[in-house]
């Protein structure tokens, strides 16, 4: 077996190697990367962000969804108080004719706090954030009555049954003037 000398440029290059000293080749890859990189660096740091017309366009498309947006809820939170105290012044109504059966069939002395005491979740005080019941009345001699609830927005929902039995529901909004089928008074 014969050992065979290594080639003398390979011992060369791996001292050059070594020592820092690089061929031709090597010195303009790197400087191929380096000159790469320069361009990379130099198009991030003068990136400014968004142009002026940009931004004015998404302020534009942000206004116009607000200015649709805002007025729809507005409106629906308005009809969802009017939705509480609906609510409240039917119960109050199945209450009422549940009442008239503990009383052999009068209404007579009929009171928020007497539907209260029949069914305890009708509230009959204003607290802020929720309908109430602010009158509850006989009418025509206790063959009849009157129900009234209160919205948080003022609104008031009112259930009359009449001597003949006839129902009439009628809306009065002092505050807003328009929750009541967008007037004042109206029925519902």
């Amino acid at each position: 077996m014969t050992l065979t000398r290594p080639n003398p440029s390979h011992r060369r290059a791996a001292r050059a190697a070594r020592a820092g000293r690089v061929g031709r080749a090597a010195r303009v890859g790197r400087v191929a990367r380096a000159a790469r990189a320069g361009r990379v660096a130099r198009r991030a740091s003068h990136s400014d962000g968004f142009s002026l017309p940009e931004v004015l366009v998404v302020i534009l498309i942000i206004g116009v969804l607000a200015a649709v947006a805002i007025p729809a809820f507005l409106s629906t939170t308005t009809k969802a108080t009017d939705v509480q105290a609906k609510e409240l012044v039917r119960n109050a109504q199945t209450t009422t004719e549940t009442y008239v059966l503990d009383h052999q069939g009068s209404y007579a002395g009929l009171s928020p706090a007497g539907l209260a005491a029949e069914e305890p979740t009708i509230p009959i005080a204003a607290n802020g954030h929720d309908a109430y019941l602010s009158a509850a009345s006989a009418t025509s001699e206790g063959a009849g009555y009157t129900l009234t609830a209160t919205a948080t927005n003022g609104d008031e929902l009112t259930i009359t049954r009449a001597a003949d039995g006839t129902v009439a529901r009628t809306c009065h909004s002092p505050t807003l003037k328009t929750g009541c089928s967008e007037g004042e008074n109206g029925s519902w």
